[in-house]
């Protein structure tokens, strides 16, 4: 029997908070573990002592701490630290993970598991780890399919720089988290104190001139170019090196349905919406821009059209199948190559760059008289139509700088198309499965306190959050969130691949449609309920937009407010 007792001093976890220190973590997002006394106990003397360390949250679920995590990423663009509980915490947090993966947010995740099982010298790691949660292989194997990078810290002396290749690989593109295994007998190790250096952000890499001067010698004599971008926005500085390009060369830009992030200005009159389809016959150049998936199926191949790829990291490693049918790659800091393209906007013809910006002016007219027309009928509508709550969203957030995340499925292109985001980070879409997107709204809070933050959520989706865990971390870190429900009462998306599948099936003919039905639930808002914050279940147009004034008022305050809408669809 070892000894359970451990002197207090400097040990694994001094070696933790000092590497998350040194590479800049603003914060150590921890769904708590019985291996992380080591750490708790050193955040404790570096706040008894007065000395830095990252802020630490003490959250109740794995998937709020990497949602969170994740949310924060996004506008911060810079790895934070995520704590999770041996093999366990890590299979629990594992989609969120995942989602962090596809998000392109660099973090570095750590669990731990035991090494002696209690048969080596020193303190007693517990029975647990011998019993029921260690995993053959160690939960870095686990982590290894999900993650950038997965490994095993093997001594209390290289931890800290463990730590810092973890951010740094983290940081490099394509960004993603990176996981680390920290054995508990290394965290309870005595620590010699040497430390690790700072992460600095990454250097950039260019494509040379002489293949930009090739690029833009094809847009010079394109008469029919599109952009389509899924993650320009994602960059920093993107965005805006993405309207100038457009503007400079006066080519129509389009979001598709797979588009993650505000990356372009929907009130642009270049906006040329979200379907691609129109333009894989017309055009004659097509620039993909951070665009990891613009065709579906993957065989559907441009008619005509010379394909150029403008992105960091084009093949993705964590993409299982992609086609891009590239005739050119540009491979570099993606800001910087749009306006490397920008400053080569010269010689043009003038007569056919008049043309083309008319016909997509044209175009782009229709989109909002067409966007104007469905919300004149939703007002009109029995019931509450979701467009409808989409555009009383955008009119509830209109010049208050807000912040939209979103995770509805069925009301997803609503959303996108009638808030109508017209700023650098104003959208996010959850990546991943169902489930992460309080916790990620949450994140996007504490990155952006100063700023109004909305969730928009299906019924559905809003029944696979950690909802209990997510109030409360919005209520012990005072992050208040404006979240909507789009609650038509079924999982439709379900529903509706049942009957493209089977139109004429048993489902089809007798009513019985399996695994959609939502009627059963209570009422959503209520969950909210003991917690304090403000709830509103709205069923009628005419009190739609004074409930969700109400709520932003309430968020405002510094309490999360949650509005369940009983939508027609």
């Amino acid at each position: 029997m070892t000894d359970t007792q451990h002197t207090s001093g400097t040990d694994g976890g001094d070696a933790v908070v000092s590497a998350f220190n040194a590479v800049g973590a603003d914060h150590i997002f921890c769904s708590s573990g019985s291996e992380w006394a080591p750490v708790w106990e050193s955040l404790a003397r570096h706040h008894r002592d007065g000395i830095p360390c990252p802020d630490y949250l003490d959250l109740t679920h794995e998937t709020v701490a990497v949602g969170m995590a994740t949310g924060y990423g996004l506008l911060a663009r810079r790895p934070q630290g995520v704590l999770l509980h041996a093999a366990p915490g890590l299979l629990q947090g594992s989609m969120a993970v995942h989602g962090a993966l596809l998000a392109g947010v660099p973090m570095v995740v750590a669990s731990s598991e035991s090494t002696t099982y209690g048969d080596g010298p020193g303190p007693d790691p517990g029975g647990q780890w011998y019993r029921n949660l260690s995993i053959v292989g160690g939960p870095h194997g686990v982590a290894r399919p999900f993650t950038k990078w997965s490994n095993e810290a093997a001594s209390v002396h290289t931890l800290p720089a463990m730590i810092t290749r973890a951010a740094e690989l983290s940081w490099r593109a394509p960004a993603g988290p990176a996981y680390l295994n920290i054995p508990l007998e290394i965290l309870l190790e005595e620590w010699d104190g040497r430390e690790s250096g700072p992460v600095v952000a990454p250097g950039s890499t260019h494509s040379s001139p002489e293949e930009v001067d090739l690029v833009a010698q094809l847009m010079r004599g394109a008469v029919n170019p599109v952009i389509v971008t899924e993650t320009a926005g994602r960059e920093t500085g993107g965005f805006e090196a993405l309207v100038a390009l457009a503007e400079a060369w006066s080519i129509p830009v389009v979001e598709p349905d797979s588009a993650v992030c505000a990356n372009f200005p929907r009130t642009h009159p270049l906006h040329a919406g979200s379907d691609i389809g129109p333009w894989m016959d017309e055009a004659d150049l097509i620039l993909l821009v951070n665009c990891r998936a613009p065709f579906y199926p993957p065989s559907r191949h441009p008619a005509e059209a010379k394909v150029v790829v403008i992105d960091e990291v084009p093949q993705r490693p964590h993409v299982v199948h992609q086609v891009l049918f590239a005739d050119r790659y540009l491979e570099g800091d993606v800001a910087n190559t749009l306006r490397q393209l920008t400053k080569r906007a010269k010689e043009l013809d003038e007569t056919v760059v008049s043309a083309r910006r008319a016909a997509q002016e044209q175009r782009h007219a229709a989109e909002q008289a067409a966007v104007a027309a469905a919300e004149s009928g939703a007002a009109e509508a029995e019931g509450i139509d979701p467009v409808l709550v989409a555009a009383s969203l955008r009119r509830l957030l209109d010049g208050r700088n807000g912040i939209v995340v979103d995770e509805t499925i069925t009301h997803s292109r609503v959303v996108k198309r009638h808030l109508q985001t017209s700023e650098p980070d104003s959208y996010f879409y959850v990546q991943g499965g169902l489930g992460q997107g309080i916790a990620v709204a949450l994140g996007v809070k504490l990155a952006a306190p100063e700023r109004p933050v909305a969730l928009t959520i299906g019924d559905g989706a809003f029944t696979y959050n950690p909802v209990i865990p997510s109030y409360d971390a919005s209520k012990a870190y005072e992050l208040p969130l404006l979240i909507v429900v789009f609650n038509n009462r079924v999982y439709k998306s379900m529903n509706l691949n049942h009957r493209r599948f089977y139109p004429d099936g048993a489902a089809a003919e007798t009513g019985e449609w399996l695994g959609t039905d939502l009627h059963r639930l209570p009422r959503l808002a209520a969950f909210a309920e003991p917690f304090g914050l403000h709830t509103e279940t709205v069923d009628t147009p005419d009190a739609l937009a004074p409930a969700l004034e109400r709520a932003l008022k309430a968020v405002t305050g510094g309490t999360t407010a949650v509005v369940d809408v009983l939508v027609t669809r």
